[in-house]
């Protein structure tokens, strides 16, 4: 039997998404480690499972809930993964990004992305909110590699406005006006799950990282294919540099100190809702 091409795997995963809802969300949004609270804060119309869609692999990350939701939050359609995938869970990366395009396609017209991340930048403290501005993508394998759809995007998308300052410059407004410490940053994306070694966060910050994580990149990467603007938030779980600054972390650390800093990302996030007219 012939295998699905990707936009008719798609146009699957959504004609089963149509039987449960038709609200028309405008904003997707991928919540991360630690960040699940978030979708509390949505008015949900309709949660799907993961399992339940055609296409989703099955999230296996702790703290990941591993559902679509479909609702309002401040007064925006929206529709939010809470829990996203990883390319160290065995997947691979089209099956990582495959959300996005299904977002996409659902008729998003911009992208939020929420992640926790290790401070390479010896300014950048455990606690801290970070806005990224840039990244250094040295994962092994890229969501657009093969095949291109024309559909969906350019064979070569140009990568030099892919986090839309506009909405970066809400969020920095928003944090300056709540009083929240932040920082616009450069995110490194590795592959995982290991964390890193003192050599290799040496090594991140002199090649100019200030965050270093193990997601966001390939779904920023697809977003930014398809056309959409993208706004990446992240809470630093831990200090990595200076070298002398890192201490062992473990999993449980991480999503405490995201969970601490939950109230402010979404004092964020909604405020920046409430600021954007689409």
């Amino acid at each position: 039997m012939q295998e699905e091409t990707l936009t008719q795997q798609i146009a699957t995963a959504i004609a089963h998404i149509r039987t449960k809802t038709n609200m028309q969300p405008r904003f997707g949004i991928i919540l991360g480690t630690g960040l699940g609270k978030l979708s509390e804060e949505i008015q949900a119309i309709y949660n799907i499972p993961y399992t339940d869609i055609p296409g989703f692999p099955k999230s296996t990350v702790q703290s990941h809930k591993g559902e679509l939701i479909f609702g309002e939050l401040a007064g925006q359609p929206v529709v939010a993964m809470a829990g996203r995938f990883h390319y160290y869970e065995g997947y691979s990366m089209k099956q990582v990004t495959f959300p996005v395009r299904v977002m996409q396609q659902l008729g998003i017209e911009k992208l939020i992305i929420s992640n926790v991340s290790g401070s390479t930048n010896a300014d950048i403290e455990a606690g801290d909110i970070c806005f990224v501005r840039d990244h250094i993508n040295l994962q092994p394998d890229n969501p657009l590699r093969g095949t291109n759809e024309e559909k969906f995007g350019p064979r070569f998308p140009d990568m030099l406005h892919t986090y839309d300052k506009t909405m970066r410059d809400m969020a920095k407004e928003i944090a300056t006006a709540k009083g929240i410490r932040h920082h616009e940053a450069v995110y490194v994306a590795l592959p995982g799950p290991n964390l890193e070694t003192p050599a290799e966060y040496n090594f991140l910050n002199r090649m100019g990282g200030d965050l270093v994580g193990m997601s966001t990149v390939p779904e920023v990467l697809v977003a930014r294919h398809m056309g959409l603007p993208v706004f990446v938030i992240s809470v630093v779980s831990n200090k990595c540099f200076p070298i002398e600054a890192i201490t062992e972390t473990t999993v449980e650390e991480v999503i405490a100190i995201a969970a601490k800093a939950e109230p402010q990302m979404t004092a964020i996030v909604k405020g920046l809702l409430e600021k954007i007219k689409i």
